[in-house]
Protein backbone atom coordinates (compact mmCIF):
# COMPACT_ATOMS: atom_id res chain seq x y z
CA UNK A 1 0.00 0.00 0.00
CA UNK A 2 2.83 2.12 0.57
CA UNK A 3 4.38 2.04 -3.26
CA UNK A 4 0.84 2.49 -4.01
CA UNK A 5 0.57 5.71 -2.56
CA UNK A 6 4.01 6.97 -3.68
CA UNK A 7 3.30 6.29 -7.24
CA UNK A 8 -0.62 8.45 -7.07
CA UNK A 9 1.68 10.80 -5.05
CA UNK A 10 4.21 11.56 -7.91
CA UNK A 11 1.04 11.13 -10.47
CA UNK A 12 -0.22 14.24 -8.91
CA UNK A 13 3.21 15.98 -8.95
CA UNK A 14 3.10 15.35 -12.63
CA UNK A 15 -0.72 16.94 -12.65
CA UNK A 16 0.13 20.05 -10.76
CA UNK A 17 3.35 20.77 -12.91
CA UNK A 18 1.27 20.11 -16.29
CA UNK A 19 -1.03 22.55 -14.98
CA UNK A 20 1.01 25.42 -14.01
CA UNK A 21 2.56 25.00 -17.77
CA UNK A 22 -0.93 24.71 -19.36
CA UNK A 23 -2.34 27.38 -16.96
CA UNK A 24 0.86 29.53 -17.76
CA UNK A 25 0.55 29.50 -21.45
CA UNK A 26 -3.56 29.89 -21.34
CA UNK A 27 -3.47 32.79 -18.46
CA UNK A 28 -3.98 35.59 -20.88
CA UNK A 29 -7.44 33.99 -22.05
CA UNK A 30 -8.82 33.85 -18.86
CA UNK A 31 -11.05 36.46 -17.60
CA UNK A 32 -10.59 37.78 -13.96
CA UNK A 33 -12.51 35.56 -12.27
CA UNK A 34 -10.91 32.23 -14.32
CA UNK A 35 -7.62 33.65 -13.32
CA UNK A 36 -8.82 33.18 -10.09
CA UNK A 37 -8.48 29.44 -10.48
CA UNK A 38 -4.79 29.41 -11.64
CA UNK A 39 -3.60 31.45 -8.63
CA UNK A 40 -5.53 28.20 -6.49
CA UNK A 41 -3.92 25.52 -8.49
CA UNK A 42 -0.45 27.68 -7.98
CA UNK A 43 -0.41 27.76 -4.59
CA UNK A 44 -1.50 24.15 -4.29
CA UNK A 45 1.65 23.48 -6.50
CA UNK A 46 3.66 25.69 -4.44
CA UNK A 47 2.90 24.11 -1.21
CA UNK A 48 3.43 20.46 -2.82
CA UNK A 49 6.68 21.82 -3.95
CA UNK A 50 7.90 22.94 -0.68
CA UNK A 51 6.59 19.80 0.66
CA UNK A 52 9.09 18.00 -2.19
CA UNK A 53 12.03 19.85 -1.88
CA UNK A 54 12.61 20.65 1.91
CA UNK A 55 13.52 16.94 2.61
CA UNK A 56 15.34 16.01 0.00
CA UNK A 57 17.11 19.13 -0.87
CA UNK A 58 17.67 20.49 2.69
CA UNK A 59 16.94 17.55 4.55
CA UNK A 60 14.11 19.23 6.86
CA UNK A 61 11.68 15.97 7.36
CA UNK A 62 9.48 17.51 9.57
CA UNK A 63 7.28 19.65 7.18
CA UNK A 64 4.04 20.02 9.61
CA UNK A 65 4.82 23.71 9.92
CA UNK A 66 3.24 24.33 6.08
CA UNK A 67 0.24 22.79 7.21
CA UNK A 68 -1.41 25.85 9.15
CA UNK A 69 -0.04 28.09 5.89
CA UNK A 70 -2.01 25.43 3.65
CA UNK A 71 -5.12 25.19 5.48
CA UNK A 72 -5.46 29.30 5.35
CA UNK A 73 -3.94 29.96 1.79
CA UNK A 74 -5.91 27.02 0.31
CA UNK A 75 -9.37 28.29 2.42
CA UNK A 76 -9.03 32.27 0.86
CA UNK A 77 -8.31 31.71 -2.64
CA UNK A 78 -11.41 28.95 -3.03
CA UNK A 79 -13.50 31.26 -0.74
CA UNK A 80 -12.56 34.66 -2.85
CA UNK A 81 -12.77 32.33 -6.04
CA UNK A 82 -16.54 31.26 -5.23
CA UNK A 83 -17.31 34.68 -3.19
CA UNK A 84 -16.44 36.27 -6.36
CA UNK A 85 -18.34 34.22 -8.77
CA UNK A 86 -21.68 34.33 -6.48
CA UNK A 87 -21.10 38.50 -6.88
CA UNK A 88 -21.56 38.96 -2.93
CA UNK A 89 -20.53 41.94 -1.43
CA UNK A 90 -16.02 42.28 -1.25
CA UNK A 91 -16.73 42.91 2.30
CA UNK A 92 -17.07 38.78 2.53
CA UNK A 93 -13.83 38.40 1.17
CA UNK A 94 -12.17 40.53 3.40
CA UNK A 95 -14.11 39.04 6.38
CA UNK A 96 -12.27 35.45 4.93
CA UNK A 97 -8.56 36.74 5.02
CA UNK A 98 -9.04 38.23 8.30
CA UNK A 99 -10.16 34.59 9.36
CA UNK A 100 -7.55 32.85 7.91
CA UNK A 101 -4.83 35.17 9.08
CA UNK A 102 -6.46 35.44 12.14
CA UNK A 103 -5.89 31.26 12.31
CA UNK A 104 -2.27 31.51 11.21
CA UNK A 105 -1.63 33.99 13.91
CA UNK A 106 -2.98 31.79 16.30
CA UNK A 107 -1.39 28.56 15.41
CA UNK A 108 2.09 30.31 14.87
CA UNK A 109 2.43 32.38 17.55
CA UNK A 110 0.00 31.16 20.46
CA UNK A 111 0.01 27.45 18.99
CA UNK A 112 -4.19 27.38 19.40
CA UNK A 113 -5.61 25.32 18.24
CA UNK A 114 -3.53 22.66 18.90
CA UNK A 115 -5.59 20.09 16.01
CA UNK A 116 -5.19 22.03 12.60
CA UNK A 117 -7.26 18.82 11.28
CA UNK A 118 -10.71 20.89 13.30
CA UNK A 119 -9.54 24.24 11.50
CA UNK A 120 -9.31 21.81 8.07
CA UNK A 121 -12.70 20.19 8.24
CA UNK A 122 -14.44 23.74 8.95
CA UNK A 123 -12.46 25.11 5.64
CA UNK A 124 -13.91 22.31 3.76
CA UNK A 125 -17.59 22.60 5.37
CA UNK A 126 -17.54 26.58 4.08
CA UNK A 127 -15.75 25.97 0.92
CA UNK A 128 -17.93 23.28 0.05
CA UNK A 129 -21.15 25.53 0.98
CA UNK A 130 -20.24 28.40 -1.18
CA UNK A 131 -18.91 25.90 -4.32
CA UNK A 132 -22.19 24.13 -3.84
CA UNK A 133 -24.79 27.32 -3.93
CA UNK A 134 -22.47 28.49 -7.15
CA UNK A 135 -23.01 25.25 -8.67
CA UNK A 136 -26.77 25.31 -8.09
CA UNK A 137 -26.77 28.61 -9.60
CA UNK A 138 -24.88 28.12 -12.34
CA UNK A 139 -27.23 24.96 -13.62
CA UNK A 140 -30.37 26.88 -12.80
CA UNK A 141 -29.08 29.59 -14.72
CA UNK A 142 -27.93 27.65 -17.58
CA UNK A 143 -24.57 29.56 -17.86
CA UNK A 144 -23.32 27.20 -20.93
CA UNK A 145 -20.51 29.88 -21.24
CA UNK A 146 -19.13 28.94 -17.76
CA UNK A 147 -16.21 27.00 -18.70
CA UNK A 148 -14.74 26.24 -15.36
CA UNK A 149 -17.97 24.09 -14.66
CA UNK A 150 -16.40 21.11 -14.05
CA UNK A 151 -13.68 22.27 -12.25
CA UNK A 152 -16.30 23.53 -9.69
CA UNK A 153 -18.61 19.72 -9.62
CA UNK A 154 -15.20 18.01 -9.11
CA UNK A 155 -14.08 20.74 -6.47
CA UNK A 156 -17.30 20.40 -4.95
CA UNK A 157 -16.96 16.91 -4.83
CA UNK A 158 -13.45 16.40 -3.23
CA UNK A 159 -13.84 18.77 -0.86
CA UNK A 160 -17.04 17.14 0.60
CA UNK A 161 -15.52 13.63 0.19
CA UNK A 162 -12.63 15.39 2.18
CA UNK A 163 -14.60 16.23 5.40
CA UNK A 164 -16.26 12.74 5.73
CA UNK A 165 -12.26 10.95 5.19
CA UNK A 166 -11.19 13.80 7.90
CA UNK A 167 -14.24 12.75 10.16
CA UNK A 168 -13.83 8.46 9.68
CA UNK A 169 -9.98 8.97 10.18
CA UNK A 170 -10.61 10.90 13.49
CA UNK A 171 -13.47 8.21 14.75
CA UNK A 172 -11.27 5.59 13.98
CA UNK A 173 -8.73 5.04 17.03
CA UNK A 174 -5.24 3.05 16.22
CA UNK A 175 -5.46 2.72 12.80
CA UNK A 176 -2.74 0.50 11.65
CA UNK A 177 -0.33 1.69 9.33
CA UNK A 178 -1.77 0.48 6.13
CA UNK A 179 -4.56 1.64 7.07
CA UNK A 180 -3.32 5.07 7.70
CA UNK A 181 -2.00 5.04 3.94
CA UNK A 182 -5.42 3.72 2.35
CA UNK A 183 -6.75 6.72 3.63
CA UNK A 184 -4.05 8.58 2.07
CA UNK A 185 -4.49 7.30 -1.03
CA UNK A 186 -7.75 7.39 -1.37
CA UNK A 187 -7.53 11.42 -0.32
CA UNK A 188 -4.74 11.47 -3.15
CA UNK A 189 -7.10 9.58 -5.68
CA UNK A 190 -9.42 12.69 -5.44
CA UNK A 191 -6.77 15.25 -5.77
CA UNK A 192 -5.76 13.36 -8.96
CA UNK A 193 -9.29 13.68 -9.84
CA UNK A 194 -9.62 17.71 -9.31
CA UNK A 195 -6.66 18.02 -10.85
CA UNK A 196 -7.47 16.39 -13.77
CA UNK A 197 -10.36 18.19 -14.27
CA UNK A 198 -8.24 21.50 -14.19
CA UNK A 199 -5.74 20.06 -16.89
CA UNK A 200 -8.58 18.62 -19.41
CA UNK A 201 -10.37 22.21 -18.72
CA UNK A 202 -7.30 24.27 -19.42
CA UNK A 203 -6.40 22.22 -22.47
CA UNK A 204 -10.03 23.05 -23.87
CA UNK A 205 -9.45 26.87 -23.38
CA UNK A 206 -8.94 28.18 -26.78
CA UNK A 207 -6.84 31.15 -27.41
Amino acid sequence: MTDFFKVILFLNYGLLLSIILLGAAKYRVLNNNEKQYFHCIAFLFFIELLNLVLPYVFNLNDTSFLYPLYIAGEFFLFTALFIRKLKLPKYFSGIMALLACGFMISKYVFNNPFNSDIVKVISNIIIVCLSGFTLIREIKGGTAQNRFLLVDACIFFYYSVSVFIFIIQHQLANLSENDYYIILSVNNILSSILYCSFLYTFIRLKK
